[in-house]
């Protein structure tokens, strides 16, 4: 047997999904990467007691789809451990292009959020494009192992470490670690906000973010 695997390059189509409308009216515009197993269309529903007219959601979609068992819903995935380089570098264009379609107004706030897995390609897209935002939101995820402090030199904003106490897939250890991480990253520019839940979106601390 002589197998080879090659590359080829090709124009390709995502979606994303948008919450409210953009306008003069907007404040805040947020750039949601979403977990594993959502779509991003339904994601949305975390932002919705937000202000709709002060507050704008830009949800992308993780690019590869599969059936999740029992029921066959649909679910996606944004990264995994083959050919991780080759895929964060497609996503950091599908963001590029994203950024392009909307032409977000510079003088309002904007948040990137990241949830469970998006938080790797929320934090290496913040990196990778020196990404000034206003706030950078790490919630019940991790963070990219090549990260290091000097990355995040350029960036001088609002930092917030969000996860649940009871979260099934952090267990002490994991918790420790990954605080220990946000502190080598940023120093004491950082919030840890740890809540009495488990591996789920936090949507109390979401609506107080642009309070």
């Amino acid at each position: 047997m002589n197998a080879t695997e090659k590359e080829i390059n090709y124009n390709t189509t995502n979606s994303y999904s948008t919450l409210n409308t953009l306008t003069d009216k907007t404040k805040t515009v947020w750039f949601v990467c979403h977990g594993m197993g959502y779509l991003s269309r339904y994601f949305l529903k975390y932002f919705k007691g937000l202000n709709p007219e002060e507050n704008y959601i830009i949800a992308p979609q993780a690019p590869s789809k599969y059936y999740i068992p029992p029921k066959s819903h649909v679910g996606a995935n944004w990264l995994t451990r083959d050919n991780t380089e080759q895929g964060t570098g497609n996503i950091m264009n599908y963001f590029d292009a994203i950024f392009e379609a909307e032409q977000i107004p510079d003088d309002v706030n904007l948040i990137v959020f990241g949830y469970s897995q998006g938080v790797s390609v929320a934090m290496r897209y913040v990196v990778r494009r020196q990404l000034q935002c206003n706030q950078l939101v790490i919630h019940s995820g991790g963070i990219p192992k090549e990260l290091t402090a000097e990355d995040f030199k350029f960036l001088n904003t609002k930092i917030s470490l969000v996860y649940g106490i009871e979260d099934e897939y952090l267990n002490d250890e994991r918790m420790q670690y990954e605080t220990n991480r946000v502190h080598e990253l940023f120093g004491d520019n950082i919030t840890v906000l740890p809540f009495e839940g488990k591996h789920e979106v936090n949507v109390e601390f979401i609506n107080t973010l642009v309070e």
